[in-house]
């Protein structure tokens, strides 16, 4: 089984099995150090952690054999704001105060690496995070004017997913901006996601595509037109890659509330949520942890238990923190309480692996 790697409040561990079952803690990095996200490139093999060091800014470090040693590289920046014109009395910093996403296209020669952002926007590097370039069309488009901070004082890019078959195309999330795509690898950018609903604002602004608020969406990599996101107060699936969305039925025991959303790769009928209790509480629903899967399309829901707390459980899963390997089967999740829990089975059985962990903000298996 390939590792996992868990960001935390307190740094980046990296836990391994040797055997099926046994999980430990292999090494420890940045030890005391926010990480907000981690990435693993498939393609060339290196990982990436981004560190949130609040006053002491964002910084931004690399590997390249798979976390024996690490260096800082450049981080994304921002060009100065403009003391005239439209843009000069833009209430969102121009500084970057975390990279929440990352994605990777094109071949090992020619490799682009692409971060999002908050406050939101996308930057992407040709040269291995030695040098970045901002892409202005999204960040200078006058609709980011309307966009909100959700549960952060800024909009953020939490989301890029890459097209498995169109190094061109990419789609991003923004919380509370919507969800944008580029079919251009980022010289333009354009706002889509019809049928949304954001039941936060005044009616009239109901369907806006540009001020709903994706908690997270996920692509099925075999069939990329199909994709699940998990909105605020809400459930839904798109058939048209993200052009457009209908609204799925929660589980009556549950509802539809929550952060992650994960779709099976190959699957395009089958994806996994987990639940919380709407919307100020944020925590396991009647305090028992659960995990939703459905496998068909979203018309129903499948509750699992098995191994998780049933009682007392104030757990919150964030957005990135249900992961799951490459044997499309085993799942790992983790919550802002430092609980870690891993699936053998697609999520019906679940093992505690960790309880005393920091507050945990990201969770993936290195790529094979």
């Amino acid at each position: 089984m390939e590792p996992l790697l868990i960001g935390t409040r307190k740094g980046l561990f990296v836990m391994t099995s040797d055997t099926p079952g046994a999980w430990g803690i292999q090494s420890h990095h940045f030890a005391g150090e926010p990480v907000s996200q981690t990435f693993t490139d498939p393609v060339t093999g290196h990982w990436f952690a981004a560190l949130r060091l609040g006053h002491f800014g964002v910084k931004l470090h690399k590997s390249t054999d798979r976390g024996a040693s690490w260096s800082e590289v450049i981080c994304p920046a921002f060009p100065a704001k403009p003391q005239t014109g439209f843009w000069a009395d833009d209430p969102t910093p121009w500084n970057v105060e975390m990279i929440w996403s990352f994605a990777a296209t094109g071949s090992a020669s020619k490799r682009r690496l692409w971060v999002g952002t908050m406050p939101a926007a996308v930057f992407y590097s040709d040269d291995g995070a030695k040098s970045w370039t901002l892409c202005e069309s999204f960040w200078l488009d006058e609709k980011r004017k309307a966009w909100m901070g959700g549960g952060n004082d800024f909009p953020g890019l939490h989301t890029l997913l890459a097209h498995p078959n169109n190094d061109q195309h990419l789609i991003g999330a923004i919380s509370c901006g919507g969800l944008w795509e580029t079919r251009d690898s980022g010289s333009s950018w354009q706002s889509i996601g019809q049928g949304f609903k954001a039941d936060f604002v005044p009616p009239e602004l109901l369907g806006d595509p540009n001020i709903q608020d994706p908690h997270r969406i996920s692509m099925c990599a075999a069939q990329p037109d199909v994709m699940w996101t998990q909105l605020h107060f809400g459930l839904y699936r798109s058939t048209d890659a993200g052009q457009s969305w209908q609204q799925l039925q929660g589980h009556p025991e549950v509802g539809d509330f929550g952060f992650p959303i994960l779709a099976h790769p190959t699957n395009p009928l089958r994806a996994w949520v987990v639940p919380a209790q709407a919307d100020a509480l944020r925590y396991a629903p009647g305090a028992r942890m659960c995990v939703a899967r459905t496998d068909d399309g979203g018309k129903s829901w499948q509750i699992f238990r098995a191994g998780l707390p049933q009682s007392q459980a104030y757990d919150l899963v964030y957005r990135h923190g249900l992961a799951l390997a490459s044997d499309a089967q085993t799942l790992a999740m983790a919550s802002t309480t430092g609980n870690l829990w891993i699936s053998p089975d697609s999520g019906e059985h679940w093992q505690h692996i960790g309880g005393h962990l920091p507050p945990v903000a990201c969770v993936a298996f290195a790529t094979p």
